[in-house]
């Protein structure tokens, strides 16, 4: 067994997450709403091509999980979402961002990962914490919903990224719990160690330019691209 990474919420780290936390009771009650295992979006189902690396022997243990995805959030979808919502955030026309979005998909079951997710997530909006124009009524990537719904309930750019960002890590630990399969405690260690990840990856996709969007991690697409032709399988991506 490979050791764990230790916890990067120490010193700064943990000052920088409190800092970017500063939000109202109101807006902290939506994001755990809206980044909470129960938001029915579908999270569960998806693996995001690590049921793929766990097959091909790539990920047989913690400290590989915690490797793969620190991957996904440094240079891969973590990354690209995270600049995307920051865009859908402060756009004159969301939909030109959701277009890119939608384009950038590397394989069809990224594809309806971030479709699913993002389209169940704005008609949950419409339904329960509607907006001033409807969310829903097309294809949404889920950063893009996400960017836009927490901009329309004023909520600041900073926490809602982070937000999202750590849900995202935390639906993959937890696959990754089943898959590996990891004790309990040790996907909490690796859902710890990737929060200053998290952290950092937001502050620089806030500050990132459109055309800063893009990925490096060509094993992790390659491998959710051969997803969709194994037969055994336990998620959708």
């Amino acid at each position: 067994m490979g050791t764990i990474m230790p916890t990067t919420i120490t010193g700064t780290a943990t000052r920088m997450i409190t800092d970017t936390l500063a939000v109202s009771p109101a807006d902290m009650a939506l994001l755990a709403a809206w980044g909470s295992p129960a938001c029915p979006v579908g999270a569960f189902s998806y693996s995001h091509g690590l049921e793929r690396l766990e097959a091909d022997g790539l990920m047989g243990d913690a400290a590989a999980t915690q490797a793969a995805i620190e991957g996904v959030l440094r240079h891969g979808a973590g990354r690209v979402d995270a600049v995307l919502l920051a865009k859908a955030y402060g756009a004159a026309d969301w939909r030109t961002v959701n277009t890119l979005a939608l384009a950038l998909a590397p394989s069809a079951e990224r594809r309806a990962e971030t479709v699913v997710q993002g389209t169940s997530f704005a008609k949950l909006i419409d339904a329960v914490w509607p907006l001033s124009e409807p969310l829903s009524g097309g294809e949404v990537a889920h950063p893009v919903a996400f960017g836009v719904a927490g901009r329309g309930h004023g909520i600041a750019l900073e926490p809602l990224c982070l937000s999202y960002l750590l849900a995202f890590s935390a639906n993959l630990v937890s696959a990754a719990v089943r898959l590996v399969p990891l004790g309990q405690t040790d996907g909490q260690r690796i859902t710890a160690a990737l929060a200053g990840v998290a952290v950092e990856v937001t502050r620089a996709a806030i500050d990132a330019a459109e055309d800063d969007v893009g990925s490096a991690a060509i094993a992790l697409d390659i491998a959710a691209m051969r997803h969709e032709t194994q037969h055994v399988r336990l998620f959708r991506s």
